[in-house]
Parts: structure tokens; C-alpha cells; sequence
């Protein structure tokens, strides 16, 4: 699992990133991500433990988020 910071989250447009902590392309993580793991939500700066797929876009999503 990647360990990233939250860089930026809106509920109301139901997306944000986060960065990784080991470098590259920060991943983006939708609304639907949050709340399949149960948060009421992301706030900036908030270290989140996460794995990366890739969505049908092919950009770099996180799934599976957990506090850290």
C-alpha cells in the first residue's frame, strides 16, 4: 500500500489527489473511493495509506483508503 498526503478534496465535485510520499504522479481518488471505506470524507493534509489501480482513462486512481 502507497502512503500519500491529501493535497486536495471537494465532496460537493466528489474528487480530489493525493500525493505519494515515494514520488510520481499524484493519484487521483474519487468520491466513491471515500465512501466504500467508510470516511465522511478527505481534508487537505490528512496521511492516508492507499493502493494504486489504474481507472479506464488510465489515470492513476487510489482505492482502499485508510488513515494512517
Amino acid at each position: 500500500m502507497a502512503i500519500g498526503t491529501v493535497k486536495f478534496f471537494n465532496y460537493d465535485r466528489g474528487f480530489g489527489f493525493i500525493s505519494n510520499d515515494a514520488g510520481g504522479p499524484d493519484a487521483f481518488v474519487h468520491v466513491k473511493a471515500v465512501e466504500a471505506a467508510g470516511l465522511p470524507g478527505l481534508n487537505k493534509s490528512q496521511r492516508i495509506s492507499y493502493a494504486l489501480d489504474a481507472d479506464a482513462r488510465g489515470r492513476t486512481i487510489a482505492t482502499g483508503l485508510q488513515h494512517v
